[in-house]
């Protein structure tokens, strides 16, 4: 299969062209028996006769060409009226009535805050072009009106919020919030690619607008990506100063599977500039080593970096309701643990050689003994529970009884 991706260096291209590469070289494997031979990519720069090449042998087209923010209105309807009526002239030329899928906007609903848009009328012209080439040709076209998209490789300060409080958050520059209340629905891009390769599979999400909102419908006109978030202003800035906050406080925020708060933080993380991809992190040290705390979460504990020099013992404490991991990952050392108001020890040899988890079980006094008289042990410890100074649930007792 080959296919033609129209706009592949604007923010849906460029996401789209890669996922597509990477189905073709093989290192996609998640998307069944699709096969992918050429993918062609098409910009404001290439020229009339690549257009032509492409519109002959594509077996799929993408057209995400469109203009956003034009200098003077009337340049919408020629940007996007206008070039998809010249990529349906051309596939009619070279005689290819191959599936052919048309980014529109909501905008083209011309609905509520949508009313009068020059955009949204550039949008709609191009949509029903696309329809009417369906009826001659018997094509199939898939029309997708998408509402605000987020993402990596978005452009800031042009026609997305959350690009834009991305980009001035992660380099502490100011940003402008006119309504915390304004509510967006917000579409991330790898969903909105992953609806685009099963349009390419003839898998697409189909449905029809109430006004501005897309309703679920086998048989719909139009299509849809099925997965999509709502989200006020205020609550995604809020979210995006957390995570900038994240190197100071060291805890990850809740980030659940498929949630808005997962892919923003994501989207955040593509905009920090260099000075800021690495941080420092404390380091507590004294005679034995250090210990350094690296990652805390609000519900799941956090995670730290223990260091022992040679002949070193560290612990000699317990709990009664906090439990740890200790995971050795180089060194070699022992795990002593004893239950309180007993006498019998529980003995773990570790090492960086074979890594395993031990748990500190509660109720248990227990300790880690570096056993090289050269190499530090280094152990990653998870605790179930953030340290709390005020409740901090440790006491000291010595494993091994004097």
């Amino acid at each position: 299969m080959k296919i033609l991706v129209t706009g592949a260096r604007g923010f849906v291209g460029q996401n789209l062209v890669a996922q597509l590469n990477n189905i073709k070289e093989g290192k996609a494997r998640n998307y069944g028996d699709l096969k992918i031979n050429a993918v062609f990519s098409y910009d404001i720069d290439s020229s009339p006769e690549e257009l032509e090449r492409y519109c002959a042998e594509a077996d799929f087209v993408f057209n995400l060409a469109g203009v956003n923010r034009p200098q003077n209105p009337a340049e919408f309807m020629a940007g996007n009226f206008g070039f998809a009526s010249t990529l349906l002239d051309m596939l009619t030329k070279c005689g290819n009535r191959c599936p052919v899928m048309l980014s529109s906007s909501i905008q083209a609903t011309l609905q509520g805050r949508y009313a009068g848009s020059e955009y949204g009328k550039s949008k709609k012209a191009g949509e029903e072009l696309f329809f009417d080439y369906a009826a001659k040709t018997g094509a199939k076209v898939l029309v997708y009106r998408f509402p605000n998209l987020f993402g990596k490789w978005c452009r800031p300060n042009y026609n997305s919020a959350v690009a834009t409080f991305c980009y001035n958050i992660a380099r502490d520059l100011p940003i402008t919030v006119n309504d915390r209340a304004t509510e967006l629905e917000l579409v991330y891009i790898d969903d909105l690619v992953d609806e685009m390769i099963a349009a390419l599979q003839g898998k697409e999400h189909r449905c029809e607008f109430v006004g501005a909102e897309a309703v679920p419908d086998a048989s719909g006109r139009y299509c849809m990506v099925p997965v999509s978030h709502r989200a006020t202003l205020g609550e995604i800035v809020d979210l995006l100063e957390t995570f900038a906050r994240q190197p100071q406080t060291l805890v990850l925020p809740e980030i659940p599977t498929g949630s808005f708060a997962k892919k923003l933080y994501s989207t955040y993380l593509s905009y920090l500039p260099k000075e800021k991809v690495a941080f420092p992190l404390k380091m507590n040290t004294d005679p034995r080593g250090s210990f350094t705390e690296l990652l805390r979460t609000a519900q799941c504990g956090q995670v730290s970096i223990n260091i022992s020099k040679p002949g070193i013992t560290k612990g000699e404490h317990w709990h009664h309701s906090k439990w740890e991991f200790f995971m050795v990952v180089a060194g070699h050392g022992l795990i002593q643990e004893r239950k309180i108001g007993t006498d019998e020890i529980l003995n773990f040899e570790v090492s960086g050689e074979h890594i395993e988890a031990v748990h500190m079980l509660p109720g248990y006094t227990h300790n880690i003994i570096n056993l090289s008289d050269t190499e530090n042990l280094v152990t990653v410890m998870w605790c179930n529970e953030c340290f709390d100074p005020d409740r901090p649930d440790t006491y000291a007792e010595k494993v091994v009884k004097q």
